[in-house]
């Protein structure tokens, strides 16, 4: 995660997620929440370090208490700076001083903590070492919906990423693939995703023919060719907000198998997103969007879990898969992306971001989904 905090927040929306963060944590039996620099960091204080570095920074939350960012003394005038630093107090500590110590005077000695899923290992056992009575659970096991339910600015955020994302989508289906290496289309969809507000890139994938059948394709030298399906799975973060879009076009007039088991994919991500509604499973939507391909006799080239959440990072909770018995809440955003691969011939993905509404889903991602053929 780089750059600088959404503009579009306030010291306030920081201190009430703060306190939020920490009533949670008291409701799920923890005694605090420990955040290292990250995605949680961020979203909670809108402090990103220049650089993560073997020094110790971390955000202690405990409910009735106030919250204290324990951080090296050179980096303590850029955490000054971050929107949320009103909330906070901070707990700098020089090199030669014993960093475990400021944070363990901080923590209760028998407690247990969440703690952030990307803390390095060092951190962690030094906390332990110096209080041995402790233990810990990561945040995506303690508290998953954290970051799920997103507020007014946020959806806002979210649907500007996508709207940009889907202009990128407009702008490449005018471009020749015929003849050019997957390398050079990733290329020119990581240029139009800049050109249309992102300031950083996760991901252009373009999985030309056989290469389609691998959902996570890496981009390689393959010339493609007329007759390809080509699978264009790209987002990134805007603003500091996420997008994360697929769609699958054709080089040349397809088959009709072809556009038989593309018409099925728009089908099943259509019935995966009717299924979002409050109070629904996550499960369900998982149960709808693979129930089309499966009675169509592709179930088993549905190789992946239909959606995962998305915010200030381009994959989080809640996760549309069997067995997610998570309950959906407005606000919720989520991918919707059934796909069917077929091992050595080609691959077929459509996939929206699709947010929870009161009266069911909205979508965050309006391109076409009906076969798009280039040239």
């Amino acid at each position: 995660m780089t750059g600088a905090a959404p503009a579009s927040f306030t010291a306030d929306d920081y201190e009430a997620r703060m306190e939020r963060a920490a009533r949670q944590a008291a409701d799920a039996g923890l005694a605090g929440l420990l955040v290292a620099p990250g995605p949680d960091l961020v979203w909670l204080t809108g402090y990103t370090p220049t650089a993560v570095t073997e020094r110790l920074t971390l955000l202690v939350l405990a409910a009735g208490r106030d919250p204290v960012l324990v951080v090296p003394t050179l980096e303590a005038p850029d955490a000054e700076r971050a929107l949320g630093a009103g909330a906070l107090t901070l707990r700098d500590w020089t090199d030669g001083k014993d960093p475990y110590a400021v944070t363990a005077a901080l923590l209760d000695a028998d407690g247990r903590f969440g703690i952030s899923d990307n803390a390095w290992a060092m951190h962690l056992l030094g906390l332990q070492k110096a209080l041995p009575g402790t233990s810990y659970a990561s945040l995506t096991e303690a508290l998953p919906m954290l970051r799920a339910v997103k507020d007014a600015a946020e959806l806002e955020l979210l649907a500007a990423a996508g709207a940009a994302a889907d202009a990128a989508f407009e702008e490449i289906r005018q471009v020749a693939f015929a003849g050019r290496r997957e390398t050079d289309v990733a290329a020119d969809l990581a240029a139009l995703l800049r050109r249309f507000g992102h300031s950083q890139v996760d991901f252009t994938i373009v999985a030309s023919g056989p290469n389609g059948a691998n959902p996570h394709h890496e981009i390689g030298d393959r010339v493609i060719e007329r007759g390809d399906m080509v699978v264009l799975d790209f987002g990134g973060l805007k603003d500091g907000y996420g997008s994360d879009t697929s769609r699958t076009v054709h080089v040349g007039e397809p088959t009709d198998e072809e556009r038989r088991v593309h018409d099925l994919v728009r089908e099943a991500q259509e019935a995966g997103f009717r299924a979002v509604r409050p109070g629904a499973a996550c499960q369900e939507v998982d149960r709808a969007a693979r129930a089309v391909i499966a009675d169509a006799g592709y179930g088993e080239y549905f190789i992946h879990r239909t959606g995962h959440g998305i915010g200030v990072t381009t994959h989080e909770p809640p996760y549309m898969i069997e067995g997610e018995e998570q309950p959906l809440v407005p606000g919720m955003c989520f991918s919707v992306e059934p796909g069917v691969y077929l091992p050595g011939r080609f691959g077929v993905r459509i996939e929206d971001i699709v947010t929870v509404a009161e009266d069911g889903g909205r979508r965050l991602n309006n391109t076409e989904r009906e076969m798009v053929v280039v040239d």
